[in-house]
């Protein structure tokens, strides 16, 4: 086993049995925001890592992985995106992925946490490649429930990169019931929400069943997915939802993905593509009967919480 100095490792807990340890080379930033516990470390597999109370939320190596698997499949399904919401996506890799859409005239991002954000602009440009600076990009720093419920504005998708909802988190209020009929009413006769829905371990199970059920009682169309991001040591869950039922992304057909990127002029991608597109809808059989046996629905004065 190689050897890393004492104390020098970052130890992610599933469970009080279970962790996933990276060797640590450097700390950049440990700082304690208004909101959750920040850290930037470089480590030794991975790279860069952003850290969020004391869970990864992407690495250098992999994070294309998770920004292409949660923004691609949504705006591809999409006709023609225009007009783009990102609540979260504080690394901006979830911006840069919206803006390779040359259909996009406006991408809004909204994040909670304005020093994650200003902190991700200067340790991670390898995630944003100036994305924050391009022209059809507007940046709020506000409650991203709070914002859609006093805005008019309509957008064809809305694309939800939060934390996962932990207890006195600042997200937990952004999987109910209530909050996806408020996504609803601001989208668009075509609309799309694109939802990070937790692991699809068979331990996390049945917090990404739950936000599916739960996006079920307000949209006609939800769509399922799973991606293995290597740094979670996970296999993660993503979630699409329709609010016009001719738009089931299952539909898609390899050659109209293909056509569509290439109409758009969408390149450099490393993980998403028409073939996998294709085969994203195709659950294994244990995640097809967890999503339909679930009954349980995420409301304001029920929430669901990630276990920790």
């Amino acid at each position: 086993m190689p050897e890393v100095k004492s104390g020098r490792w970052f130890i992610e807990f599933y469970s009080p049995y279970e962790a996933h340890m990276h060797g640590v080379r450097k700390y950049l930033v440990t700082e304690e925001t208004n909101f959750q516990f920040a850290e930037i470390l470089i480590t030794q597999e991975y790279g860069k890592t952003l850290i969020l109370d004391g869970r990864t939320q992407s690495t250098e190596v992999d994070e294309f992985i998770y920004h292409e698997a949660l923004v691609q499949p949504a705006m591809i399904s999409h006709p023609s995106p225009q007009q783009v919401l990102i609540i979260g996506g504080a690394e901006g890799a979830t911006l840069r992925e919206v803006l390779r859409h040359r259909t996009v005239k406006e991408a809004v991002m909204v994040d909670i946490d304005h020093k994650v954000v200003e902190l991700c602009k200067k340790y991670l440009p390898e995630w944003h490649h100036g994305a924050f600076d391009d022209s059809r990009v507007k940046v709020f720093y506000l409650d991203g429930r709070k914002y859609l419920s006093e805005s008019p504005q309509l957008f064809d998708v809305i694309i939800m990169d939060i934390t996962e909802p932990v207890e006195h988190g600042p997200s937990y209020l952004l999987y109910t019931r209530e909050f996806y009929q408020i996504v609803r009413d601001h989208l668009t006769e075509n609309g799309i929400i694109a939802v990070q829905a937790g692991s699809t371990s068979m331990r996390f199970l049945y917090l990404h069943s739950v936000i599916y059920r739960t996006l079920t009682t307000v949209f006609p169309v939800v769509k399922t997915f799973q991606a293995f991001v290597p740094s979670f040591d996970l296999p993660w869950g993503f979630a699409l939802a329709c609010k016009n039922e001719k738009l089931d992304p299952g539909r898609l057909t390899e050659k109209e993905v293909e056509r569509r990127l290439q109409e758009r002029g969408v390149a450099g991608l490393r993980f998403y593509d028409g073939c996998l597109h294709n085969g994203l809808f195709k659950l294994p059989k244990n995640l097809r009967e967890a999503l339909t046996q679930q009954l349980d629905i995420i409301e304001d004065d029920k929430p669901v919480f990630a276990v920790v």
